[in-house]
């Protein structure tokens, strides 16, 4: 169901001008939830405006699907401060902040400098900067989880 859904979701949202940054189903099979996190193509902030505008297409769509039933909840929200990192876009996007990234090459999770992508669709390489000034590059396949990282 879930890349299905994605697929759907995606759909609606690029109709929009919106990018869909992350999709989580949880609940029960009776109830679902969908949470939907989205992203303005232009850089702004989402605005409340967004996700409303967002949602009433989005639920207007699954409602005519009909595959997650009459009981789902619908979330859709901006993607926060620590947004995920899911595609080389988004890498190249936040050149210059602060990521927090799991991968082997990192011997688990650290807090890097994102500095650049290179390399060709499906075999990009990522280049962070750790606190102490190492630059290291990782391809982007050995990336288990990034997300931006906000510090107070």
């Amino acid at each position: 169901m879930s890349e299905g859904l994605e697929a759907v979701v995606a759909h609606v949202l690029d109709a929009l001008e919106f990018d869909l940054v992350e999709l989580r189903v949880s609940g029960s099979r009776a109830r679902p939830t969908v949470d939907v996190r989205i992203d303005r193509r232009d850089g702004s902030p989402v605005a409340v405006d967004d996700c409303a505008r967002a949602s009433r297409a989005l639920e207007q769509r699954l409602d005519s699907e009909a595959s997650l039933g009459e009981r789902y909840v619908l979330q859709v929200s901006s993607p926060g401060v620590e947004r995920p990192l899911r595609s080389p876009a988004d890498w190249r996007r936040f050149v210059g902040r602060t990521a927090s990234v799991a991968s082997p090459l990192l011997h688990g999770r650290a807090d890097v400098e994102i500095v650049g992508v290179e390399g060709e669709p499906g075999g990009e390489v990522v280049i962070v900067r750790d606190g102490k000034g190492t630059e290291q590059r990782m391809p982007l396949a050995g990336v288990t989880d990034a997300r931006l990282a906000f510090h107070w």
